[in-house]
Protein backbone atom coordinates (compact mmCIF):
# COMPACT_ATOMS: atom_id res chain seq x y z
CA UNK A 1 0.00 0.00 0.00
CA UNK A 2 1.33 3.49 -0.92
CA UNK A 3 2.54 5.33 1.97
CA UNK A 4 1.29 9.21 2.04
CA UNK A 5 3.69 11.44 0.40
CA UNK A 6 3.47 15.37 -0.42
CA UNK A 7 4.14 16.54 -3.58
CA UNK A 8 3.60 20.42 -2.67
CA UNK A 9 6.57 21.46 -0.57
CA UNK A 10 5.53 25.15 -0.21
CA UNK A 11 2.33 26.19 0.83
CA UNK A 12 0.58 29.48 -1.09
CA UNK A 13 1.43 33.19 -0.18
CA UNK A 14 -1.23 35.41 1.12
CA UNK A 15 -3.76 36.68 -1.13
CA UNK A 16 -2.36 34.30 -3.93
CA UNK A 17 -2.87 31.31 -5.49
CA UNK A 18 -0.63 28.12 -6.47
CA UNK A 19 -1.53 25.65 -8.92
CA UNK A 20 -1.67 22.27 -8.06
CA UNK A 21 -3.51 20.39 -11.05
CA UNK A 22 -4.34 21.19 -14.43
CA UNK A 23 -6.72 23.90 -13.92
CA UNK A 24 -7.01 23.81 -10.09
CA UNK A 25 -5.38 26.64 -8.10
CA UNK A 26 -4.98 26.37 -3.69
CA UNK A 27 -6.10 28.90 -2.09
CA UNK A 28 -4.65 28.90 1.73
CA UNK A 29 -6.87 31.08 4.20
CA UNK A 30 -6.77 31.80 7.56
CA UNK A 31 -9.00 30.90 10.25
CA UNK A 32 -9.34 32.34 14.07
CA UNK A 33 -9.09 28.67 15.70
CA UNK A 34 -6.83 25.85 17.46
CA UNK A 35 -7.28 24.65 13.28
CA UNK A 36 -5.42 28.11 11.72
CA UNK A 37 -6.18 27.56 8.14
CA UNK A 38 -8.53 26.68 5.47
CA UNK A 39 -7.97 25.42 1.78
CA UNK A 40 -9.70 26.76 -1.10
CA UNK A 41 -9.85 25.69 -4.48
CA UNK A 42 -10.64 27.33 -7.48
CA UNK A 43 -11.62 25.83 -10.48
CA UNK A 44 -11.03 27.47 -13.94
CA UNK A 45 -14.16 27.74 -15.52
CA UNK A 46 -13.51 29.04 -19.19
CA UNK A 47 -13.58 32.93 -19.85
CA UNK A 48 -16.22 35.61 -20.64
CA UNK A 49 -16.56 37.98 -23.18
CA UNK A 50 -14.11 40.33 -21.90
CA UNK A 51 -11.13 37.55 -21.58
CA UNK A 52 -11.30 37.57 -17.62
CA UNK A 53 -10.61 34.14 -16.27
CA UNK A 54 -14.29 32.29 -15.05
CA UNK A 55 -13.79 30.06 -11.67
CA UNK A 56 -15.71 28.01 -9.71
CA UNK A 57 -14.52 27.73 -6.29
CA UNK A 58 -15.05 25.19 -3.83
CA UNK A 59 -15.55 26.65 -0.12
CA UNK A 60 -15.90 30.12 0.75
CA UNK A 61 -13.49 30.81 4.31
CA UNK A 62 -15.60 32.27 7.62
CA UNK A 63 -17.20 35.22 7.35
CA UNK A 64 -14.36 37.55 8.60
CA UNK A 65 -13.36 40.99 7.06
CA UNK A 66 -9.80 40.43 6.55
CA UNK A 67 -10.93 37.24 4.66
CA UNK A 68 -13.32 39.55 2.54
CA UNK A 69 -9.92 41.59 1.66
CA UNK A 70 -8.59 38.37 0.52
CA UNK A 71 -11.31 37.93 -1.62
CA UNK A 72 -11.23 41.14 -3.30
CA UNK A 73 -7.41 40.81 -4.13
CA UNK A 74 -7.68 37.10 -5.79
CA UNK A 75 -10.67 38.04 -7.73
CA UNK A 76 -8.87 41.28 -9.35
CA UNK A 77 -9.47 39.90 -13.17
CA UNK A 78 -10.94 36.96 -12.69
CA UNK A 79 -15.27 36.11 -11.93
CA UNK A 80 -16.53 33.06 -10.16
CA UNK A 81 -19.32 31.69 -12.04
CA UNK A 82 -20.34 29.37 -8.36
CA UNK A 83 -19.50 28.41 -5.38
CA UNK A 84 -19.20 24.79 -4.81
CA UNK A 85 -19.67 24.01 -1.13
CA UNK A 86 -18.87 20.84 0.68
CA UNK A 87 -20.79 21.62 3.92
CA UNK A 88 -22.51 23.68 6.27
CA UNK A 89 -19.75 24.35 9.02
CA UNK A 90 -18.87 28.32 9.09
CA UNK A 91 -15.04 27.87 7.40
CA UNK A 92 -16.81 26.54 4.64
CA UNK A 93 -20.06 27.94 4.63
CA UNK A 94 -19.33 31.97 6.26
CA UNK A 95 -18.53 33.90 3.41
CA UNK A 96 -21.16 32.18 0.32
CA UNK A 97 -23.86 35.30 1.24
CA UNK A 98 -21.15 38.28 0.96
CA UNK A 99 -19.49 36.01 -1.99
CA UNK A 100 -22.84 35.77 -4.26
CA UNK A 101 -23.98 39.29 -2.92
CA UNK A 102 -20.62 40.72 -4.25
CA UNK A 103 -20.38 38.26 -7.59
CA UNK A 104 -23.38 37.18 -8.10
CA UNK A 105 -21.74 33.42 -8.29
CA UNK A 106 -24.70 31.30 -6.46
CA UNK A 107 -24.72 28.83 -4.18
CA UNK A 108 -24.18 24.88 -5.22
CA UNK A 109 -24.77 22.86 -2.16
CA UNK A 110 -26.80 19.18 -0.68
CA UNK A 111 -29.86 19.74 0.54
CA UNK A 112 -28.84 18.11 3.94
CA UNK A 113 -26.09 21.09 4.84
CA UNK A 114 -28.10 23.75 3.16
CA UNK A 115 -31.05 22.78 5.68
CA UNK A 116 -28.47 22.63 8.78
CA UNK A 117 -27.10 25.60 7.81
CA UNK A 118 -30.62 27.55 8.47
CA UNK A 119 -31.50 25.62 11.62
CA UNK A 120 -28.39 26.48 13.12
CA UNK A 121 -28.54 30.07 12.22
CA UNK A 122 -31.81 30.17 13.69
CA UNK A 123 -31.53 28.24 16.77
CA UNK A 124 -34.35 25.86 15.89
CA UNK A 125 -35.67 22.93 17.55
CA UNK A 126 -32.68 21.32 19.36
CA UNK A 127 -30.23 23.38 17.30
CA UNK A 128 -29.82 25.57 20.23
CA UNK A 129 -27.13 26.57 21.99
CA UNK A 130 -29.69 25.74 25.55
CA UNK A 131 -30.23 22.32 23.98
CA UNK A 132 -26.31 21.65 23.51
CA UNK A 133 -26.22 22.74 27.27
CA UNK A 134 -28.71 20.49 28.43
CA UNK A 135 -27.27 17.40 26.51
CA UNK A 136 -23.70 18.01 27.46
CA UNK A 137 -24.94 18.51 31.57
CA UNK A 138 -26.77 15.10 31.17
CA UNK A 139 -23.34 13.43 30.33
CA UNK A 140 -21.60 15.27 33.02
CA UNK A 141 -20.22 18.46 32.01
CA UNK A 142 -19.25 20.67 34.69
CA UNK A 143 -20.71 23.60 35.38
CA UNK A 144 -17.74 26.03 34.46
CA UNK A 145 -17.31 24.51 31.40
CA UNK A 146 -21.18 24.77 30.55
CA UNK A 147 -21.35 28.41 31.66
CA UNK A 148 -18.52 29.58 29.51
CA UNK A 149 -20.05 27.43 26.47
CA UNK A 150 -23.33 29.77 27.55
CA UNK A 151 -20.91 32.86 27.33
CA UNK A 152 -20.09 32.08 23.94
CA UNK A 153 -23.52 32.04 22.44
CA UNK A 154 -24.15 31.23 19.08
CA UNK A 155 -20.63 31.33 17.82
CA UNK A 156 -22.09 29.62 14.35
CA UNK A 157 -24.37 32.73 13.58
CA UNK A 158 -21.30 35.33 14.28
CA UNK A 159 -18.58 33.59 11.54
CA UNK A 160 -21.89 32.36 8.81
CA UNK A 161 -24.15 35.73 9.55
CA UNK A 162 -25.69 35.15 5.78
CA UNK A 163 -26.86 32.76 3.75
CA UNK A 164 -27.82 32.73 0.21
CA UNK A 165 -31.66 32.60 -0.19
CA UNK A 166 -31.64 30.23 -2.75
CA UNK A 167 -29.26 27.74 -4.07
CA UNK A 168 -28.58 24.63 -6.40
CA UNK A 169 -29.02 21.54 -4.83
CA UNK A 170 -25.97 18.97 -5.30
CA UNK A 171 -27.16 15.30 -5.09
CA UNK A 172 -24.78 12.08 -4.50
CA UNK A 173 -23.67 10.51 -8.08
CA UNK A 174 -24.13 13.86 -9.79
CA UNK A 175 -21.63 15.10 -12.14
CA UNK A 176 -20.89 18.67 -12.97
CA UNK A 177 -18.87 19.98 -15.81
CA UNK A 178 -16.21 22.56 -15.19
CA UNK A 179 -14.28 23.99 -17.76
CA UNK A 180 -14.50 20.92 -19.69
CA UNK A 181 -13.49 18.20 -16.55
CA UNK A 182 -16.31 16.37 -15.00
CA UNK A 183 -16.52 16.47 -11.44
CA UNK A 184 -19.05 13.42 -9.82
CA UNK A 185 -20.53 14.45 -6.50
CA UNK A 186 -19.27 11.85 -3.66
CA UNK A 187 -21.84 12.48 -0.58
CA UNK A 188 -20.12 11.26 3.06
CA UNK A 189 -21.94 11.26 6.34
CA UNK A 190 -20.16 11.66 10.29
CA UNK A 191 -18.57 14.73 9.62
CA UNK A 192 -21.65 16.37 8.44
CA UNK A 193 -25.31 15.43 7.63
CA UNK A 194 -24.61 15.54 3.61
CA UNK A 195 -21.19 16.43 2.53
CA UNK A 196 -19.92 16.64 -1.24
CA UNK A 197 -16.59 15.77 -2.26
CA UNK A 198 -15.98 16.16 -5.57
CA UNK A 199 -13.65 13.61 -7.76
CA UNK A 200 -12.54 13.78 -11.59
CA UNK A 201 -11.37 11.23 -13.38
CA UNK A 202 -9.45 12.64 -16.19
CA UNK A 203 -7.19 14.37 -13.71
CA UNK A 204 -7.22 11.59 -11.43
CA UNK A 205 -8.19 14.72 -8.08
CA UNK A 206 -10.33 14.39 -5.11
CA UNK A 207 -11.47 17.35 -3.45
CA UNK A 208 -12.05 16.40 0.00
CA UNK A 209 -13.25 18.37 2.12
CA UNK A 210 -13.07 17.03 5.63
CA UNK A 211 -13.93 13.56 4.80
CA UNK A 212 -10.32 12.83 4.35
CA UNK A 213 -7.73 14.92 5.70
CA UNK A 214 -3.62 13.58 5.48
CA UNK A 215 -2.56 14.46 9.61
CA UNK A 216 -5.64 14.69 11.44
CA UNK A 217 -8.75 12.79 11.75
CA UNK A 218 -11.78 14.78 11.16
CA UNK A 219 -14.32 15.88 14.50
CA UNK A 220 -17.39 13.26 14.48
CA UNK A 221 -19.92 14.87 16.91
CA UNK A 222 -23.15 13.93 18.38
CA UNK A 223 -25.67 16.49 17.90
CA UNK A 224 -28.93 17.94 20.69
CA UNK A 225 -30.87 17.12 17.91
CA UNK A 226 -29.71 13.39 17.46
CA UNK A 227 -28.42 12.62 20.31
CA UNK A 228 -28.64 8.99 19.95
CA UNK A 229 -26.82 8.85 16.73
CA UNK A 230 -23.49 6.97 14.87
CA UNK A 231 -22.22 9.75 13.18
CA UNK A 232 -18.91 7.76 13.97
CA UNK A 233 -20.21 4.77 12.20
CA UNK A 234 -21.66 6.85 9.56
CA UNK A 235 -18.14 8.25 8.99
CA UNK A 236 -16.31 5.12 8.61
CA UNK A 237 -18.68 3.79 6.63
CA UNK A 238 -18.22 6.90 3.87
CA UNK A 239 -14.31 6.69 4.29
CA UNK A 240 -14.81 2.71 2.77
CA UNK A 241 -16.45 4.02 -0.64
CA UNK A 242 -13.33 6.27 -1.48
CA UNK A 243 -11.74 2.78 -1.85
CA UNK A 244 -13.17 2.56 -5.28
CA UNK A 245 -10.68 5.51 -6.30
CA UNK A 246 -7.41 5.14 -8.03
CA UNK A 247 -4.51 4.67 -5.73
CA UNK A 248 -2.31 7.40 -6.68
CA UNK A 249 -5.56 9.60 -6.60
CA UNK A 250 -4.24 13.61 -5.88
CA UNK A 251 -5.88 14.21 -2.52
CA UNK A 252 -7.09 17.95 -2.31
CA UNK A 253 -7.87 18.61 1.56
CA UNK A 254 -9.80 21.38 3.40
CA UNK A 255 -6.61 21.71 6.12
CA UNK A 256 -3.15 20.52 5.62
CA UNK A 257 -1.41 19.80 2.40
CA UNK A 258 -2.59 17.74 -0.80
CA UNK A 259 -1.51 14.45 -0.28
CA UNK A 260 -1.17 10.95 -2.36
CA UNK A 261 -1.54 7.73 -0.78
CA UNK A 262 -5.23 7.99 -0.24
CA UNK A 263 -5.33 3.97 0.70
CA UNK A 264 -3.43 4.57 3.26
CA UNK A 265 -4.79 7.40 4.75
CA UNK A 266 -8.57 5.29 4.86
CA UNK A 267 -6.30 2.47 6.95
CA UNK A 268 -4.74 4.77 9.12
CA UNK A 269 -8.29 6.35 10.07
CA UNK A 270 -9.85 3.21 10.64
CA UNK A 271 -7.26 2.54 13.34
CA UNK A 272 -6.86 5.83 14.71
CA UNK A 273 -10.43 5.27 15.66
CA UNK A 274 -10.65 1.55 16.82
CA UNK A 275 -7.71 2.22 18.86
CA UNK A 276 -9.50 5.15 20.70
CA UNK A 277 -12.53 2.99 21.10
CA UNK A 278 -10.54 0.22 22.76
CA UNK A 279 -8.76 2.66 24.89
CA UNK A 280 -12.44 3.78 25.99
CA UNK A 281 -13.25 0.28 26.46
CA UNK A 282 -10.26 -0.17 28.94
CA UNK A 283 -11.64 2.99 30.80
CA UNK A 284 -15.23 1.77 30.93
CA UNK A 285 -14.45 -1.20 33.28
CA UNK A 286 -16.31 1.03 35.36
CA UNK A 287 -19.23 3.55 34.54
CA UNK A 288 -18.28 6.90 33.62
CA UNK A 289 -19.54 9.99 31.90
CA UNK A 290 -18.38 11.25 28.46
CA UNK A 291 -16.77 14.40 30.08
CA UNK A 292 -14.96 12.16 32.18
CA UNK A 293 -13.52 10.09 29.45
CA UNK A 294 -12.17 12.98 27.28
CA UNK A 295 -8.70 12.99 28.78
CA UNK A 296 -8.71 9.21 27.14
CA UNK A 297 -9.46 10.54 24.04
CA UNK A 298 -6.97 13.75 24.20
CA UNK A 299 -3.71 13.48 25.31
CA UNK A 300 -3.47 17.33 24.90
CA UNK A 301 -5.59 20.03 27.32
CA UNK A 302 -8.61 21.03 26.44
CA UNK A 303 -7.93 24.90 26.26
CA UNK A 304 -10.99 27.04 25.68
CA UNK A 305 -14.73 26.98 24.92
CA UNK A 306 -14.82 25.90 21.47
CA UNK A 307 -12.12 23.01 22.00
CA UNK A 308 -14.93 21.90 24.85
CA UNK A 309 -17.85 21.78 21.87
CA UNK A 310 -15.91 19.68 19.93
CA UNK A 311 -14.62 17.39 22.71
CA UNK A 312 -17.50 16.36 23.87
CA UNK A 313 -19.30 15.72 20.85
CA UNK A 314 -16.26 13.38 19.97
CA UNK A 315 -16.74 11.87 22.97
CA UNK A 316 -20.59 10.89 22.69
CA UNK A 317 -19.88 10.31 18.90
CA UNK A 318 -17.35 7.31 19.83
CA UNK A 319 -19.30 6.06 22.78
CA UNK A 320 -22.80 6.02 20.74
CA UNK A 321 -20.31 3.93 18.23
CA UNK A 322 -19.50 1.50 20.54
CA UNK A 323 -23.13 1.42 22.27
CA UNK A 324 -24.70 0.38 18.66
CA UNK A 325 -22.18 -2.30 18.45
CA UNK A 326 -23.19 -3.62 21.51
CA UNK A 327 -19.64 -3.17 22.87
CA UNK A 328 -21.06 -0.91 26.13
CA UNK A 329 -24.18 0.00 27.89
CA UNK A 330 -25.35 3.16 29.40
CA UNK A 331 -27.16 3.61 32.53
CA UNK A 332 -27.68 6.65 34.67
CA UNK A 333 -26.67 7.75 38.22
CA UNK A 334 -27.41 10.79 39.68
CA UNK A 335 -29.15 12.33 36.08
CA UNK A 336 -25.88 11.81 34.45
CA UNK A 337 -25.51 9.12 31.92
CA UNK A 338 -22.46 6.74 32.10
CA UNK A 339 -21.41 4.05 29.94
CA UNK A 340 -19.84 0.70 30.99
CA UNK A 341 -18.34 -2.11 28.95
CA UNK A 342 -20.37 -5.16 28.41
CA UNK A 343 -19.47 -8.12 30.63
Amino acid sequence: MTALSYPYAELPAARSTLRVALGIDWVRMPLPFALDHINLWLLEDGCDAAGALLWTVVDTGVALDPLKDDWRALLAGHRLTRQIVTHCHPDHLGLAGWLERETGAPLWITLGEYTTAQLLCAEVGNYTIAAMLALFRRHGLDEASLAALAKRGNGYKQVVPQIPSTYRRLVDGERIAIGGNEWRIIVGHGHAPEHAALYCERLGVLISGDMMLPRISTNVSVLASLPDDDPLGQFLDSIVEFEALPADTLVLPSHGRPFCGLHQRIVELQQHHRARCDDLLRACAVPLSAAALIPVLFARPIADAHQTMFAMGEAMAHLNYLEHRGEITRGLEDGIIKFRKTN
